[in-house]
């Protein structure tokens, strides 16, 4: 008898019902990865995004912008994943969720701080010329014109971020990256094709989410700012990415 391919064995997975219903099967993990994904983002923003602002506000601090995305970017998710468990976060998924939200920060950070900076000054001067505050300008003026650079920010570290959780399996913290880890465990004859499952589960889920957040940025950003500013936005919140 011929053993079947990976790929084969892994169409043969995906088609068991019993492999999505079953306790710790497709359908809870997918749960337990989006949870730590969503709050891993939402970190991310409450820490990003109020500091980007402010220093794009302000109009200093594009140094320091650079320096933490740097750095952030710099240390391997991998590492963090590593090191947290061995603090008060214990292992599960508090770690990971720390862990994916200074993954997270570059690219919020640097298109919250680049979208404040990218408004017209003649905008921002009438606005003062009204009378308005300086948190009036950066509530009522600045920051809906800085919506398609955090809807990119938004969009990039939300899909880095689905992409990278299924990295929580090293520390227990759940996710569709413990169906490729308990693939490994049986073996690659044998669990070959849990393993292939399991990264195209991933990979799917992490396009889906590319989709849907495209669809999003483009609905919450002003129709004269597509063209002329959603460009620039994804062209930073890309090199951001690379970076």
């Amino acid at each position: 008898m011929i053993a079947e391919d990976p790929i084969q064995q892994a169409v043969t997975w995906l088609n068991d019902p019993l492999n999505w219903t079953n306790p710790g099967g497709v359908l809870d993990r997918l749960g337990e990865h989006l949870w730590i994904s969503a709050a891993a983002v939402a970190l991310g923003c409450l820490v990003a995004w109020p500091l980007g602002l402010w220093l794009g506000h302000i109009g200093r601090g594009g140094g320091v912008v650079v320096m933490i995305s740097n750095v952030t970017l710099a240390i391997p998710t991998i590492a963090l994943l590593t090191i947290l468990p061995l603090t008060f976060l214990g292992f599960g998924e508090r770690p990971v969720i720390v862990a994916l939200a200074v993954f997270a920060v570059p690219p919020l950070l640097a298109n919250a701080y680049t979208g404040v900076r990218e408004v017209d000054p003649e905008a921002r001067d009438a606005a003062r010329g009204m009378g308005l505050s300086g948190m009036q300008v950066l509530r009522r003026v600045e920051l809906p014109l800085a919506v398609p650079y955090l809807a990119a920010g938004f969009r990039t570290a939300a899909v880095q971020v689905v992409a990278t959780a299924a990295l929580a399996s090293f520390v227990n913290g759940g996710g569709l990256g413990q169906i490729i880890s308990a693939g490994f465990g049986l073996g690659i004859a044998t669990g070959g094709g849990q393993i292939l499952a399991g990264g195209l589960l991933v990979a799917l889920l992490a396009l889906l989410v590319e989709v849907v957040l495209a669809g999003v940025e483009r609905v919450v950003t002003p129709r004269p700012l597509r063209r002329s500013r959603g460009r620039a936005a994804r062209r930073t919140a890309s090199a951001t990415g690379r970076a």
